[in-house]
């Protein structure tokens, strides 16, 4: 089996257009559970996306030798756990998130709290 592989430019590009995509803000996302057929299906599929997404780059910083912003060490985080993570992190800091703010901060600091990195 032969591996893709592509080269520095195509990376940059890739970052680039992600960075150039809106991201979902919290508002939004409560707009498409409630208001679309699936919304709910569709929301967690979003959800799963953004940690597999953020999970992806923490590997990359540490393939590049950075330090990851969460650490896995073989604990369980798998796709279905990404709503819970969301939750939990919404309710335990409510006071921090406002409705406009993008889902992925939400998810990050859930990733960073319940995947803290050896000191």
């Amino acid at each position: 089996m032969r591996m893709l592989s592509f080269g520095p430019g195509l990376a940059l590009a890739l970052l680039t257009f992600g960075a150039a995509c809106q991201a979902m803000s919290i508002r939004e996302l409560r707009s498409l559970e409630a208001n679309e057929k699936d919304g709910k299906l569709y929301a967690n599929y979003y959800l799963v996306g953004v940690v597999e997404g953020l999970r992806e780059a923490g590997d990359m910083a540490q393939r590049a030798g950075q330090k990851p912003p969460f650490c896995i060490n073989g604990r369980r985080l798998e796709p279905a756990m990404a709503r819970s993570l969301y939750q939990t992190e919404l309710t335990r800091n409510a006071d921090s998130y406002e409705a406009d703010m993008p889902v992925q901060l939400v998810i990050s600091a859930a990733l960073r709290n319940s995947y803290r990195c050896a000191p």
